[in-house]
């Protein structure tokens, strides 16, 4: 068998693994206020949350299209399925080691720095496309900041409009509410997050030259990581649900209500204009936001630090592995 045939379908298989662990370790925060205001059950909303990260993830092409080629050029890597590969499993170690300790990391960070720090040690600097590759930079350091933002606008505004009424009197009417927006939530993770895993898979068929640059993504790719997202979705991260949905702020449904909204519209904005971005940090830093807004004290900042120093290294340590992983294996080529 060829041997870049058989390293393809091995990159495929690792694409939809990834995809999978992505679907407990970043779906988890999707649901994560609607679990913790026990607006819905965990078995409950998990199902909801695969069917729709499903939905999503077959409608949108865009974003994994950036991935596949505002990074790297695929026709320009020596042994780029082996680079792809190395990214891979990079990204799955690390996603794996945060899930274990309840850290909700980025998935998106994890990969794109991988597959960077791959690719550089394979061809150098001059294989990254910068203009590329920096735009989506700006795109997952911008995005926390606007979920913070906007998180704390949505909040005050709810504070206004409910003025005279006790917004923690109507917590039964919220939770209604709460299962539409973690729905809607959901369903923006699958337009932003499945899409990085068919980028990457047709990036691997480009540079294994089964797939040309105006293909674009086929339909099997896409039926195949929306299904692996929802598969993995399906298991549920009960960690980092905790984490998310009860150690950063007490949550209640109007606080749910309020930072669903504000993270569902970033994440989708973003899926619009063909970026991807790092829904774990939108989520995380919308709630920080709304919590901000209801009482700057009632934060658990200590927490909120831990999150963001993980979202910092994530990126250098995902480089430096994906380059470690592409060396060794390397050393068989």
């Amino acid at each position: 068998m060829d041997t870049v045939f058989l390293l393809t379908i091995v990159v495929v298989i690792a694409a939809l693994t990834f995809d999978f662990i992505n679907g407990f370790h970043d779906t988890a925060n999707a649901i994560a206020t609607a679990v913790s205001t026990r607006a819905l059950s965990p078995r409950v909303a998990v199902t909801m949350a695969a069917i729709m990260n499903f939905v999503g993830a077959i409608t949108f092409t865009g974003v994994a299209t950036a991935i596949a080629k505002d990074i790297v050029d695929p026709f320009a890597l020596n042994h780029g399925v082996v680079i792809i590969l190395a990214a891979l499993i990079s990204a799955i170690i690390w996603n794996l080691a945060t899930w274990y300790f309840g850290i909700p990391s980025s998935s998106s960070h994890a990969l794109i720095g991988s597959l960077a720090g791959a690719a550089v040690i394979a061809g150098g600097m001059g294989v990254i496309n910068f203009e590329g590759f920096l735009t989506i930079i700006k795109a997952l350091i911008l995005s926390p900041f606007m979920a913070i933002i906007l998180g704390f606008l949505m909040m005050s505004l709810f504070k206004v409009v409910f003025k005279n009424r006790n917004l923690y009197r109507s917590n039964k009417r919220f939770r209604h509410v709460q299962i539409a927006t973690a729905a809607l939530q959901s369903f923006s993770h699958g337009t932003n997050d499945a899409q990085k895993s068919m980028g990457i898979i047709a990036l691997a068929l480009m540079s294994g030259g089964y797939l040309s640059a105006d293909d674009g993504v086929p339909m099997w790719v896409r039926i195949a990581a929306a299904t692996a997202m929802g598969l993995g979705t399906s298991i549920g991260g009960y960690k980092i649900i905790k984490t998310v949905g009860g150690k950063i702020m007490k949550i209640r449904p109007v606080n749910g209500v309020a930072a669903d909204l504000s993270s569902a519209l970033i994440i989708f904005g973003a899926t619009q204009i063909h970026l991807p971005v790092s829904t774990t940090h939108v989520i995380s830093s919308s709630i920080m936001g709304v919590g901000a807004a209801q009482n700057v004290k009632g934060v658990k900042w200590g927490v909120a630090r831990n999150i963001v120093i993980t979202w910092i290294i994530t990126l250098p340590i995902s480089a430096a592995l994906g380059a470690l992983i592409f060396l060794f294996f390397n050393l068989f080529l």
